[in-house]
């Protein structure tokens, strides 16, 4: 199970933001694509945040009350980001999930542009295939 590689269960597709977005924009980008946030990127698809839904929350409770949508995903995103390597294990990966916070990490390339995002749910998959796999060819 160690050799299961972030690659492997990565999605390759991932909803992305920009800076510049609005965060109404961006609150439907996110709620279309049933995601529980998404790594912020620049012009050369480098990572530089990433915006959850707490984030959103946060932010629009402020922004909604006064019926305003001046604010953009620069103004809640969280500018630190943990993001991992296509080759990482994902038995390393979820083991350095359970005490953090993220469910979904920004995977890049070594240029560190952003080529996926991995959550808990993927990891989860990868888990469940090899546990089918164990009960259908036992040791």
């Amino acid at each position: 199970m160690e050799s299961i590689k972030v690659k492997d269960y990565m999605n390759k597709r991932p909803v992305t933001f920009t800076v510049s977005m609005p965060l109404s924009s961006a609150l439907e980008k996110m709620l279309s694509a049933n995601q529980t946030g998404g790594p912020v990127v620049d012009d050369r698809n480098k990572v530089v945040g990433f915006l959850s839904e707490q984030d959103l929350i946060h932010k629009l409770l402020k922004v909604g009350y006064h019926c305003q949508d001046s604010d953009n995903v620069a103004d809640c995103m969280r500018s630190e980001v943990k993001a991992v390597l296509p080759d990482d294990s994902i038995i390393g990966l979820a083991e350095e999930m359970m005490p953090t916070k993220p469910k979904v990490y920004p995977v890049i390339d070594e240029d560190e542009r952003l080529v996926g995002v991995i959550s808990r749910r993927d990891i989860l998959r990868a888990i469940a295939a090899q546990i089918d796999d164990c009960f259908h060819h036992p040791v």
